[in-house]
């Protein structure tokens, strides 16, 4: 039961506070003058004064409550090593002991682990959470058990009690890691691309140690080259990409004797190979609608360094102009096509013919040109057909089909053959699903083409004969297609139809880009899934050997979802490097960084929270020297010293009921102030 006074004024505090000054200067006025009786007028007006402020006795049942104190366990990854486990369980369970053991206390156990997404030790949002459920009128106090590597110190709350940190780890603890200060996400091809790294030591060093080490580099899963490099400067390591598309590279450095853990001495970085600026040699025969077709899409895309050959005045033209008066200049055609021919990306010839132009030895170093790696497209029109075909020189033996003779003059609709549904130029294109019946226009002129023994057709036309024909010859690639109104789908003829889309394609598949390569392996990572995603042009079942970065090796069946397109998904993989393996198609890749978050830094330390404890009056104690005593301190003094640690008991409680009762009956009021109001008169009136 608690007894306390009470007010409720009868006028407003304001006005009952003008009341007392205004009479507090007639008492002032009245004793000055040395007037009778002034004191029981005193008196009797205060006794007014308390009247007005309305005192009453309370009552309060109050029931007490506990103080609560919080114990947050860090069992994040950097919590397993060395001997912070035993230390960890030693202290949870000795601090559980004693916090339970004090009177009028309630424990509350708040355990975490890493967070998801390699966000790391969130300890403050642990400790914020756990405080919205509680009453904060209620904490005593909080006990972080951790080697005080968090990752939230930013979000820290304000704790109403003391807050102390208790520090797993040893003395002696050190540790050696691998960082990446600077990588590019992409590069160009052929060119060095320099990456800064840094190899440093935390912690207590041992002395002896040499002050250089070896780093070893592989890229995409190869065999590893090393390298001997000092620790504790910046590294600048030159590289070029070997090939384009994704480029994955692994620095490693061998396990230092007595370093607490070896996750972080691997380090991957991701680069992007890409093509500087892509070199293309547009070839043109007679002008005609589809030769803009072709050089608008090439001049649009600002990547492309476009060198466009035309024929404007063949040799067989007699129009009687002087060749003296002609505004044209000399065009370089040895410097183009013996020369500079392999300094070209791609080669289109857009209905070009044999017209004593380009001497056969000129064609016979572009069908070398595409033996030793290049790409040669072939936009074919009527002449293809005829004996001035380039077919009919030495680019033969590069060119996969040969045309019959023939030309088609009948209106036909493109259509996707079973190959070209799987195959990366043409699967899906224009938004085409695997039976559908194509939507786009109608062509209406097509060259007839021998299917020959080694293209593949993606594209057929009038009774299915075919269209569009690619192959690879030696090292290089060739295509051909055998129309040329491809331009009506430009132009929106009955519709029209994905003609950007198919040329961008083909000219990117031709130029080896690797998203369009027919047989390949890849992968993508969201979150902790790593998506496995095989492309082939053959059918049947497929499963993917995955190698994950602890070396254990699982076999994961795949599922067609699209005419060759096989995937399949790794759920909650581990952090680190894959190895995969289908058929004769091998890949690399990265799930989230080399080293988890939690290995960034590994030596325990207080710095990150020692705001946080000054702030709030706690202490930092490291475990390895011993758990130090509880003790209880009152509100606002120091809550930690040598070898103790102290929470601040709140003294909460609920109140069940309350009662008011006046201090004086009214009638007593009544009473003493009219007797004190008589005495007063009766004074003056003798005097």
């Amino acid at each position: 039961m608690i007894r306390d006074l009470a007010f409720s004024p009868l006028i407003p505090w304001p006005v009952l506070a003008g009341l007392a000054a205004f009479t507090a200067l007639l008492i002032a006025f009245a004793a000055f003058r040395g007037l009778s009786g002034w004191a029981f007028r005193a008196l009797a007006t205060l006794g007014i004064l308390a009247f007005l402020c309305g005192p009453s006795l309370r009552e309060e049942q109050r029931d007490p409550l506990s103080d609560i104190v919080f114990l947050v366990v860090d069992e994040s990854a950097s919590q397993m090593l060395s001997t912070r486990p035993g230390q960890l369980d030693e202290a949870r369970a000795t601090l559980e002991a004693r916090l339970s053991a004090l009177p009028n206390t309630e424990l509350r156990v708040i355990t975490l682990g890493d967070a998801p997404d390699n966000r790391g030790t969130l300890l403050m949002t642990a400790l914020t959470e756990a405080m919205a459920d509680e009453p904060r009128g209620r904490l005593a106090g909080a006990f972080l058990l951790s080697d005080g590597q968090l990752h939230d110190v930013d979000i820290a709350p304000d704790f109403p009690a003391p807050v102390h940190l208790l520090l797993t780890g040893e003395p002696e603890d050190w540790d050696r890691r691998l960082v990446i200060e600077s990588a590019p996400s992409f590069a160009i091809l052929d060119e060095e691309v320099t990456l800064k790294l840094r190899v440093e030591d935390q912690g207590n060093r041992p002395a002896g140690l040499p002050d250089l080490t070896d780093l070893m580099i592989s890229i995409d899963g190869e065999a590893p080259e090393r390298f001997t490099v000092p620790i504790g400067r910046p590294l600048d390591v030159p590289l070029k990409l070997a090939h384009g598309g994704m480029n994955v590279i692994q620095f490693t450095l061998p396990e230092a004797p007595g370093e607490i853990t070896p996750r972080n001495n691997s380090a991957m970085v991701q680069i992007n190979g890409v093509r500087d600026r892509l070199r293309v040699l547009l070839v043109s025969g007679e002008p005609h609608n589809g030769e803009r077709t072709w050089r608008n899409l090439l001049k649009s895309d600002p990547s492309v360094d476009l060198v466009h050959f035309t024929i404007l005045r063949p040799p067989s033209k007699q129009d009687g102009v002087p060749v003296t008066e002609l505004s044209l200049i000399a065009f370089p055609t040895r410097e183009l096509f013996m020369e500079k021919v392999d300094d070209f990306d791609l080669i289109i010839f857009d209905r070009y013919k044999l017209r004593g132009i380009l001497p056969a030895s000129y064609l016979d170093n572009i069908a070398r040109y595409v033996e030793d790696g290049g790409a040669v497209l072939f936009a074919a029109g009527p002449d293809f057909a005829t004996a001035d075909s380039l077919y009919r020189s030495p680019l033969a033996r590069v060119i996969p089909t040969a045309p019959t003779g023939r030309v088609i003059e009948e209106p036909f609709l493109p259509r996707l053959t079973d190959l070209g549904a799987r195959h990366p130029v043409t699967e899906g294109l224009g938004g085409l699903r695997t039976g559908d019946d194509p939507t786009w226009g109608r062509w209406f002129r097509q060259v007839e083409l021998d299917p020959g023994e080694t293209g593949e057709t993606v594209m057929s036309g009038v009774d299915g004969r075919p269209l569009l024909v690619l192959d690879r010859v030696g090292e290089g690639r060739v295509a051909v297609l055998g129309s040329d109104h491809a331009w009506l789908w430009t132009r929106g003829v009955e519709g029209g139809g994905p003609q950007l889309e198919l040329l961008r394609r083909l000219a990117h598949w031709m130029m080896k880009e690797p998203d369009l390569e027919e047989e390949a392996l890849t992968a993508t990572a969201e979150g902790n899934t790593l998506i496995i995603t095989r492309r082939s042009l053959t059918e049947g079942a497929r499963s993917v050997t995955v190698e994950t970065p602890d070396g254990s090796v699982v076999e994961i069946p795949m599922e067609e979802i699209a005419p060759g397109r096989f995937v399949a998904e790794l759920t909650e993989g581990e952090m680190g490097l894959y190895r995969l393996r289908e058929g004769d198609q091998s890949a690399v890749m990265v799930l989230g960084p080399a080293a988890p978050r939690e290995f960034e830094e590994t030596i325990a330390t207080g710095d990150k929270l020692a705001p946080v404890i000054k702030a709030s009056g706690g202490g930092t104690f490291a475990l390895s020297d011993g758990l130090p005593t509880i003790r209880t301190v009152p509100e606002g003094r120091v809550a930690h010293g040598r070898g103790w640690m102290g929470i601040t008991p709140r003294e909460a409680y609920v109140t069940q009921s309350t009662r008011l009762m006046p201090v004086l009956p009214g009638w007593v009021w009544l009473l003493l102030l009219a007797g004190l109001s008589v005495v007063a008169w009766l004074r003056e009136g003798r005097r």
